[in-house]
């Protein structure tokens, strides 16, 4: 059997299961929730966090929110993205248009270890991945290997009330995989510099990390050199050692 006859198949069967259905209907109204309000925002030409400038995320965002019609044009491609995502007969559009915004803002989002979308972001990709799949019936004459003419139609599989432990097992195991990806990062900037030091508090790396987070929430140092200089600084042990017993009895 074809590809392409292979994924007509596992999609109509997909599409047949009262709970995957369920789920994508969870996923449409998610990734509708999660763009309207920051879209409606941007429309407003306002900023959508009060992030300090000198945050590598907030280096970004100000200069995004100084760029004239630019900004509220994505707040509208957003906010359309979320509407059409919201109505059942246009929702496959809505997915398309909605994954590059999203997969922009997931990149962005661990390039700059931003902690308000460092777990959402990753996961909202995932949830725009899945709707593609689901509307893959309407999508698939877009991909390469599917040849022009309409296949043929295919017999519908009953409907299907079965439980899919095994797919929701994925889902586990790849959320599961997102939050220890994002918690492999051994520094963060975090959002405030009291956020920032309280990571490193009772660890041998305090003087080290207090200087990343100065370098971070108040002189405004890139996030690469920030860390460049946070590794190439010693440990508290090695930056403050203990006089010994005979320079101490020497004095």
């Amino acid at each position: 059997m074809s590809l392409p006859a292979t994924l007509d198949r596992l999609h109509a069967q997909a599409r047949q299961n009262r709970w995957l259905r369920y789920f994508a209907v969870f996923n449409r109204l998610a990734l509708a929730a999660g763009f309207i309000p920051s879209g409606f925002v941007k429309i407003m030409g306002e900023r959508f966090t009060s992030l300090s400038n000198n945050h590598p995320m907030g280096h970004y965002l100000e200069a995004l929110h100084h760029t004239g019609y630019y900004y509220p044009f994505i707040g509208v491609l957003q906010l359309t993205a979320a509407l059409l995502l919201l109505i059942p007969g246009t929702a496959a559009l809505g997915a398309v248009l909605y994954f590059p915004i999203i997969l922009n803002i997931c990149i962005l989002s661990l390039a700059v270890r931003f902690d308000g979308s460092l777990l959402t972001s990753p996961l909202m990709v995932l949830a725009n991945l899945y709707l593609l799949c689901w509307y893959y019936d309407r999508l698939k004459f877009l991909l390469p290997f599917q040849p022009p003419p309409a296949p043929a139609a295919l017999p519908a599989p009953p409907p299907s009330s079965k439980f899919p432990t095994g797919f929701f097992a994925g889902v586990a195991a790849a959320v599961a995989l997102v939050v220890v990806g994002i918690t492999s990062f051994d520094v963060k900037p975090y959002n405030t510099l009291a956020d920032c030091r309280r990571q490193f508090e009772g660890s041998t790396r305090t003087t080290a990390g207090y200087r990343f987070c100065a370098c971070i929430h108040q002189q405004g140092l890139p996030l690469d050199q920030a860390l460049a200089e946070y590794r190439q600084r010693p440990d508290d042990s090695a930056a403050t050692p203990l006089p010994t017993a005979s320079t101490s009895a020497g004095r």
